[in-house]
């Protein structure tokens, strides 16, 4: 791998890099940085996150601006507050040795009097959310008539995240004679939409490793009952004490259900979700970047653009319908030549599912045990002796030996060695409340699959254009209310909602578990299947349903 000195970029930015620790470029650095300072076309990175994607635009696009001239040049659009703030920050350190150079970071939840103030007082590159740009665009705060370049980063997520609409207005304001340059972890149909769109026929450079490929994240998955899910997790914090990671639930009321349970149980976490205000969000990602939490727990919308150092696991309480989703997620650790473990804590019934994702995103997933509580109390004998035995003597231990000496005096050596074992294994069975075996068979396992229950039909706002396939909507609704693929019947899979059948008995538990619940940012309607949709007459009205009852089966 060639060294930065080698791609073309100008001494102010190596001498940047060099006071940096910048050593090798990665995989997406290395080929699209001289392609990007001596090209002029549009182009497209695919690369994971985490891969070093914001230098990969960064370093070309801070030599190629000229710092002399105070109008807006190169413009940058990610999809969050914090991609926005990161982007700003790394890109504020590859320019600290090129004088003049300005940058502002605009996104909502800010004073955006404050925003417009910083442009018009001359900047050369900045770094927006599409929202709030859009504000600034609709108030003539920004012109883009000197604009050179435009970079969208994490295209695919700020894409899952509705922001077409925005993109679309953005890119129209643009003058014609600009360059694009696209980045994102997967190449999704609507990604190749937007080349097409606004792209002249753009130059695609892809990392070798693919696109889930990144060789320092180790993908595991663990096979337990869907009801041991929380208690898995758990076991894989005790077992490991320098564990920092993020937990990934589909909702937001699960995500908050299991950060405070967490937290009842001793834990050191907390969740970020939709409904927490900027200024609590930002509270609970300072408070997990110092580490004061150990594990957040989160929704794929609310950790869009979450970037956080040295993260060592990710686990998925449930499997995405996306497989973007997955991408994303699992992209949050392995950073920075760092190792990482990507873990789905899966039941039997999810099997397919984790397949799925090993064939299409050329994963090795490796099944690993959950640890039982003999290896635990053992892992935390050994930290807890290792700290002692390693600790230096304090100069004032002296004054203090009496004390305790009067207190031992009577217990022998051995005694006072298994007193203090003891108190690792009591403390870890109160936690714990048992010590029974987890992990699974797969064959001793299997769930059965034919019900005899009568049942009664659903509908629900959610259809193929968020979980592509039948299968994927019967993972949905497992995961969601937490019941087994047997207690649903037939599934009629439309495009934007679904009809289902489900055990009588089940009936009331998942629409209970669907009634305040989000996807994507959009609040989820259930109901019995038979008025959820008025029927209309060949006029086009609307006819008034007659009260029928649910049917069974």
């Amino acid at each position: 791998m060639s060294a930065f000195a080698d791609l073309g970029l100008s001494k102010p930015i190596l001498k940047a890099l060099e006071g940096l620790g910048f050593q090798e470029p990665t995989d997406i650095q290395s080929e699209i940085i001289p392609l990007l300072l001596q090209q002029q076309e549009d182009c497209i990175g695919l690369a994971q996150t985490g891969t070093g994607k914001t230098a990969a635009f960064g370093l070309p696009l801070i030599d190629k601006v000229n710092a002399n001239d105070s109008n807006v040049q190169a413009l940058v659009l990610a999809p969050t507050r914090e991609l926005c703030l990161q982007i700003t920050k790394e890109f504020s350190a590859f320019s600290s040795h090129l004088g003049q150079l300005n940058l502002v970071a605009v996104y909502g939840g800010a004073d955006i009097q404050r925003q417009i103030r910083a442009i018009r007082k001359g900047v050369q590159i900045v770094v927006a959310t599409p929202g709030r740009l859009r504000d600034l665009l609709r108030r003539r705060a920004i012109s883009f008539s000197h604009l050179k370049y435009i970079v969208l980063d994490e295209a695919d997520e700020m894409l899952n995240m509705g922001f077409r609409e925005e993109i679309d207005d953005i890119l129209t304001h643009c003058p014609e004679e600009r360059s694009i340059w696209l980045f994102s972890a997967t190449m999704s149909k609507d990604i190749r939409n937007i080349a097409k769109t606004y792209m002249d026929d753009p130059i695609e450079v892809k990392t070798h490793s693919g696109p889930a490929g990144n060789n320092k994240i180790e993908h595991q998955y663990a096979l337990i009952h869907r009801n041991d899910k929380y208690e898995a997790l758990k076991r894989f914090m005790d077992a490991d004490p320098d564990l920092y990671g993020v937990t990934f639930c589909r909702t937001r009321a699960e995500s908050t259900e299991v950060a405070e349970q967490l937290v009842k149980d001793g834990y050191r976490a907390d969740a970020i979700h939709g409904e927490l205000r900027q200024s609590q969000r930002d509270r609970v990602m300072q408070r997990f970047r110092s580490k004061d939490i150990r594990m957040l727990v989160a929704t794929d919308v609310a950790a869009r653009g979450i970037d956080v150092e040295k993260l060592t696991h990710i686990f998925h309480l449930n499997i995405p319908d996306d497989r973007a989703f997955y991408t994303h997620r699992s992209g949050r650790t392995g950073r920075a030549g760092e190792k990482g473990v990507s873990m789905v804590l899966a039941s039997p019934g999810q099997m397919r599912f984790v397949q799925d994702l090993g064939r299409h995103l050329k994963i090795d997933f490796e099944r690993v045990q959950v640890p039982d509580g003999q290896s635990i109390v053992q892992n935390r004998l050994q930290s807890v002796f290792a700290d002692i035995t390693t600790t230096n003597i304090h100069p004032k231990a002296m004054d203090h030996l009496w004390e305790i000496e009067a207190l031992v005096q009577d217990i022998p050596k051995d005694e006072l060695l298994m007193r203090m074992v003891s108190q690792v294994i009591i403390q870890h069975e109160k936690q714990n409340g048992g010590t029974r075996d987890l992990n699974l068979s797969k064959k001793k396992n299997r769930e059965k699959r034919e019900s005899t229950e009568p049942r009664v039909r659903l509908f629900i706002n959610i259809g193929a254009v968020d979980v592509k396939d039948k299968g994927g909507f019967l993972s949905f609704v497992c995961e969601g209310a937490g019941i087994t693929g047997s207690q649903i019947g037939k599934i009629e899979l439309q495009r934007i909602h679904t009809f289902f059948d489900v055990d009588e008995s089940a009936a009331e538990k998942v629409k209970r578990s669907f009634r305040h619940a989000e996807y994507n940012g959009r609040k989820l309607r259930i109901n019995l299947g038979d008025s959820a949709v008025p029927s209309k007459d060949k006029k086009g009205k609307k006819k008034k349903n007659k009260k029928k009852k649910a049917k069974r089966y």
